[in-house]
Order: structure tokens, then C-alpha cells, then sequence
């Protein structure tokens, strides 16, 4: 059996998937160690899971909490803190992770594809490694948007010069982060590079998203695997729903995820949205709202409000889900066959919220949009079946996509066998 050391942002939405990867190699009698800065161990809830803490003297207590600070208020210049804080982070792993990973004795690495650390030092130490996408893959090719821009998927010469410039000014934004990976590449006497593309493995790369879910690829490599959501076996659930739905008024769920949780203005124009259709909406805050907040949105239309809520079971009730556009919520949304309304923030939720639109199987609104338009929106997805049906007709796919297991069985292929593990 193998000990996997695993390499990922520390964000709960990262931590959790790979987390739920993390345990289906335990059941297979692997042991497993998430390696970050000792508050990231926070992010796990599953005791079986190892965590090895790196970085104490760069950062100390208090680190993260300002990093994802900085990581929910990412916009105009402010996104500049948060580039500098990925970097920072990079060049941490980068120096600290080789004595670690020694000192552990790990065999292999699963490294998510938005930390360039785990891929870096994974072939500089010559050790296996699987990349996995727990957002949108960063893998690049002509004529696709990166996942980070909010672009429509369009096949012409003013679509594609759009990307391509798109591109660089994004490269240029991240080039202080470039500048970490371009330092360790050369100082790991690796070939030269400067981006997460070109971290990642050539023996398997894992992704949460289905080809369906994604503009047309041609140009992926050929041991790259969808095998959809990545969570743990699911558990018997009570008989009796959460939350007392009338079957005669629609019923939304509402989530911002767990950095996005604060933006209490938001929430309020979804409640009014939901009042003005006559919807039923169920808020789950993840925190980031105080008592007050929380009663102040139902007087402007909530239901209920709450932190956090078993968000597939919510999900199996509703009629629709207002999003920030998080790929965990979209994948859960997926399975429950729940139309999306996603209302992107930052980073790769601009380009989920498009490829929602673009599949078909929701709409996407401005978080800037008045009430009467994110009304409207609701109006498209209640009233018509075509958003549901698009959904349910991709079940087939994403049981065949293979899940957390399929997942488990790429990854042991690749540390046994130490050569690409080719799709079907």
C-alpha cells in the first residue's frame, strides 16, 4: 500500500473533494497526509485523514484567515493581495515540502492543479503524481477562454483574438506568481515554466467536470479523466425532509459558498427576486452573517435562513438553485437535476457561470443585477421543464463519469504502473 502526500489550496471547497478522494484510498488500505500551513488542518473533518503542518515561521496564526479574507473581496486592485498571497503560498511549499515529503516517506503525490507546489516538487523529488482539477481545469488550448474569464464559447477570428488577448493580460496580472514557479523550476533544475498549465502530471490528471459541462476540447492530453463530483458514499438520509416545503410554491436554495457568505447585499436582492415570483427560498449563509442580517432578509422575502444546510437534500427539494457558480455547488446542482441560476464573483466562477448557459442547463445574471431582473431569471427556470430535462438527460454521463472511485483506481494505476494512464 502507498502513503499519498496531497498538495492543494487551502480552501474547504479543495480540502473537501480531495478529502473524499482521500478516504476511498483509506477504505482501499492507503494512508494519506494533507501537507499545508498548520491552520488548514481545519478544513478536514475526516480523522482518519493524516496532516502534516509546514511553514510555521512564514505563516503563523492568523495567516489564513487574512488570506481568505483578501481571497472574498478579490476586486480592482484588491486582487492584487490575493496574487501575492498564492504566491507566497507557492514559494512556502516549494522550499519546505521536500524536507517534509521526506521526512513522511511518501510514495506519491495528489496535487490539485490550482497549487503549483505539489507538481513542482513532485518531479523534482522524481516522485509520482496525479493532478487533480477540484475547479476548472487550467489546461490551455487555442480557442478556449480561460476558466477565469466570463466569455461565451464562440468558434470565429474576433472570438479567438478575445481569448487570446484575454490571456495575456491575464499572465501578466500573475506575474509575480510566475516569477515563484519560473525561481523553483530553475532552482529544481527542472525545465523552465511559469504557470499551473505547465505544472501539471504526465501520468493522470483527474477532473470534477463532465465534457458536457465544458466548451468543445480537442487538445486535452490523453490521460486526462472527467469523472465528475468528487464526494464520499453517500449516507441514508432521514425519511423526513429539512425543511417544511410548500409542495404548492416553489421552492430555492440559495448559496454563496464559504468565502462569499458575507455579501448580505446580494442575499437581499435574491430574496426580493424570490418574493416577487412567489418562491419559497431557503439561504444557507456558511457563517458569513450575523443575527440581524439573517432577519432582515426574511423580511425581505426569505424563508428561511440559516449557515449551513445539507445542501443535497436541499437541492432534491428545490426547483431551483441561485449560485455563486462554485463547481461543487454546479456538480451538486447536476446530480439533484436542479435548473441554475449562477451569479458569479471571482476567479473560475465567471467561466462556470458560461459553460451553465452554454449547456444548457441554467442561466447566468450579473451579481449586480436588481431584483426584477434576478426575477425574471427565476421566472425562465421555474416555468420551463427544458433547464431539468437537459439535466437529467446528462445522469447517464455522470454514471458513467465514475465518480470518487473511478478516481481511486486512476490514481493507483498511476503510482503502480509509473507511466500515463490513458482515458477509455
Amino acid at each position: 500500500m502507498s502513503h499519498f502526500a496531497v498538495i492543494a489550496p487551502p480552501l474547504f471547497s479543495h480540502f473537501r473533494a480531495l478529502q473524499a478522494l482521500a478516504g476511498a484510498l483509506i477504505d482501499r488500505g492507503h494512508r494519506v497526509t494533507f501537507v499545508h500551513q498548520f491552520e488548514a488542518a481545519s478544513l478536514l473533518n475526516d480523522s482518519r485523514v493524516g496532516f502534516q503542518p509546514v511553514g510555521i515561521h512564514t505563516h503563523p496564526a492568523g495567516t489564513l484567515a487574512r488570506s481568505l479574507r483578501h481571497a472574498a473581496n478579490p476586486a480592482g486592485l484588491a486582487i492584487r493581495r490575493v496574487i501575492a498571497d498564492l504566491a507566497r503560498t507557492t514559494d512556502m511549499l516549494c522550499r519546505e515540502l521536500p524536507e517534509a515529503l521526506d521526512a513522511l516517506q511518501v510514495d506519491a503525490l495528489i496535487c490539485d492543479q490550482m497549487e503549483a507546489a505539489g507538481g513542482l516538487v513532485a518531479e523534482a523529488l522524481g516522485l509520482p503524481f496525479v493532478s487533480v482539477a477540484c475547479a476548472l481545469p487550467v489546461n490551455r488550448e487555442p480557442g478556449l477562454p480561460l476558466p477565469v474569464m466570463p466569455f461565451a464559447y464562440e468558434h470565429n477570428d474576433r472570438a479567438r483574438h478575445m481569448y487570446a488577448t484575454s490571456e495575456r493580460v491575464y499572465d501578466w496580472l500573475m506575474r509575480d506568481h510566475g516569477r515563484v514557479i519560473a525561481k523553483h523550476a530553475r532552482a529544481f533544475g527542472l525545465p523552465g515554466r511559469d504557470s499551473l498549465h505547465q505544472c501539471l502530471s504526465p501520468l493522470a490528471q483527474i477532473s470534477q467536470t463532465l465534457p458536457a459541462l465544458d466548451f468543445p476540447r480537442t487538445a486535452l492530453p490523453a490521460w486526462f479523466h472527467a469523472v465528475g463530483p468528487l464526494r464520499p458514499p453517500a449516507v441514508a438520509r432521514p425519511s423526513s425532509v429539512a425543511w417544511p416545503v410548500d409542495p404548492a410554491r416553489p421552492f430555492v436554495f440559495a448559496s454563496l459558498g464559504t468565502l462569499q457568505g458575507q455579501r448580505y447585499g446580494l442575499f437581499r436582492t435574491l430574496a426580493k427576486a424570490c418574493k416577487a415570483v412567489d418562491a419559497q427560498l431557503l439561504v444557507a449563509h456558511c457563517g458569513g452573517l450575523d443575527p440581524a442580517q439573517s432577519q432582515a432578509l426574511q423580511r425581505h422575502g426569505a424563508t428561511w435562513v440559516t449557515d449551513f444546510a445539507d445542501q443535497p437534500q436541499a437541492l432534491a427539494q428545490a426547483q431551483a438553485v441561485i449560485t455563486h457558480g462554485g463547481l461543487n455547488t454546479v456538480m451538486d446542482a447536476i446530480v439533484a437535476a436542479t435548473p441554475i441560476l449562477a451569479v458569479p464573483i471571482a476567479f473560475d466562477q465567471p467561466g462556470v457561470a458560461a459553460r451553465v448557459a452554454w449547456a444548457g442547463v441554467g442561466r447566468r445574471a450579473s451579481r449586480h443585477s436588481r431584483s426584477a431582473v434576478i426575477a425574471g431569471h427565476l421566472r425562465a427556470l421555474l416555468e420551463s421543464p427544458d433547464y431539468a430535462q437537459r439535466q437529467r438527460a446528462l445522469a447517464p454521463a455522470l454514471l458513467a463519469a465514475g465518480g470518487t472511485q473511478r478516481a481511486v483506481h486512476i490514481v493507483e494505476q498511476a503510482v503502480q504502473a509509473k507511466r500515463p494512464v490513458l482515458a477509455a
